[in-house]
C-alpha cells in the first residue's frame, strides 16, 4: 500500500494578507479541498493507497464533514500536545494546546509530529532557556507521539538532519527515531524523511541513491515501518521516487512553485497520478 500525505501548513491565509490561498474562502477552505479530490481518490481503493490530509486546526471540522463516505481518506491535525484529559484526572486545563483527544473530537483520524518546522520551533525555545541539547527535542516529542497513539491517531512522525549534520547523519537520524519511538506502539506510526539540508529555493534536491540510503537505515531501524518521502512529492519527482522500493510514498505541501504559488486541488491530483503510476 502507498501511504500519501498532504501538509497544508498555512496554505488558508489570503494571497491580500500574504499568503498563497486563492482557491477559497478561508470559512470554506478546508471543505473545499477534501471535495474537489475526494472522487478522484476514492479510485484507488483502501488497499492501494491511503491520503492522509494534515490542515490547520480551523478546518479540521469542515473538511472532516465533506468526507462523506470516503474510506481511503483521513483528516489529521498538524500536531498535538504531549499532555491530555484523562477520566478522573486533567479535565482539559490545556489553554492554547490541542490535545489529541481534542483533535480526534474534531474528527481526526492522524497527527504530523516532529515536522522540521515543529523541531525548529522546539529547538528555538529551548534555546531561549540555554538548553542546546538537541536530545531534548527528541524527548519532548516522544511524549507527544505516546499522546497521540494514545488517544487513538496514527502518526506520521518525521525525521531529518540539516546541513551541519550530513557528515553524521547515521547518529542523528538514528537518535531521532530511538528517542521519539521509545517505547511506542509503532504499529501506529509512520516515517517520513526530510532530507533537510535540500528542502528550499536555491538548493539542491537529494537524489534517488541518497534517499534510498536513508529509507533503508530507517527501515532497518524501525522494523519495516513504512517511509514516505518528506522533502516534497512533486510531478517533478514523482516518477523517481516511485522507482524506490523502500520508499512507501510522499509528503507533499505546495504543488505550484513559480508564478501564482499556491496549493491548488487539481495539481494535487496531478501528482498523486504521475507516482501511482495511473
Amino acid at each position: 500500500m502507498k501511504h500519501i500525505y498532504l501538509n497544508l501548513k498555512r496554505f488558508d491565509i489570503p494571497k491580500e494578507e500574504g499568503g498563497v490561498n486563492s482557491i477559497a474562502p478561508v470559512s470554506e477552505w478546508g471543505a473545499y479541498i477534501v471535495e474537489r479530490t475526494k472522487d478522484a481518490l476514492q479510485k484507488y481503493g483502501e488497499e492501494e493507497a491511503e491520503f492522509v490530509m494534515y490542515l490547520p486546526e480551523a478546518h479540521l471540522i469542515a473538511a472532516a464533514g465533506a468526507l462523506g463516505d470516503s474510506t481511503n481518506i483521513a483528516i489529521g491535525s498538524q500536531g498535538i500536545h504531549r499532555e491530555d484529559v484523562s477520566k478522573g484526572g486533567n479535565f482539559g486545563a490545556f489553554t492554547t494546546n490541542r490535545t489529541g483527544k481534542a483533535v480526534k473530537a474534531l474528527g481526526c483520524a492522524s497527527t504530523l509530529i516532529g515536522h522540521c518546522e515543529e523541531r525548529k520551533d522546539k529547538a528555538g525555545i529551548l534555546a531561549e532557556a540555554g538548553v542546546t541539547d538537541t536530545d531534548a527535542v527528541n524527548r519532548i516529542l516522544n511524549q507527544e507521539v505516546k499522546a497521540a497513539v494514545s488517544a487513538g491517531l496514527t502518526v506520521l512522525y518525521c525525521i531529518g538532519e540539516n546541513d551541519t549534520e550530513l557528515d553524521r547523519w547515521q547518529e542523528v537520524l538514528g537518535k531521532q527515531l530511538e528517542i521519539g519511538l521509545k517505547d511506542v506502539d509503532t504499529s501506529r506510526v509512520a516515517i517520513a524523511y526530510e532530507p533537510i539540508w535540500s528542502i528550499g529555493p536555491g538548493k539542491t534536491p537529494a537524489g534517488k541513491e541518497y534517499i534510498q540510503k536513508i529509507a533503508r537505515f530507517v527501515k532497518e531501524r524501525t522494523g519495516g515501518l513504512p517511509v514516505a518521502y518528506g522533502g516534497g512529492l512533486k510531478v517533478d519527482n514523482a516518477a523517481m521516487l516511485a522507482s524506490i522500493p523502500e520508499i512507501d510514498g510522499g509528503l507533499i505541501a505546495l504543488t505550484r512553485f513559480q508564478g501564482e504559488i499556491g496549493f491548488y486541488p487539481d495539481e494535487y491530483l496531478e501528482i498523486i497520478r504521475t507516482y501511482m503510476g495511473h
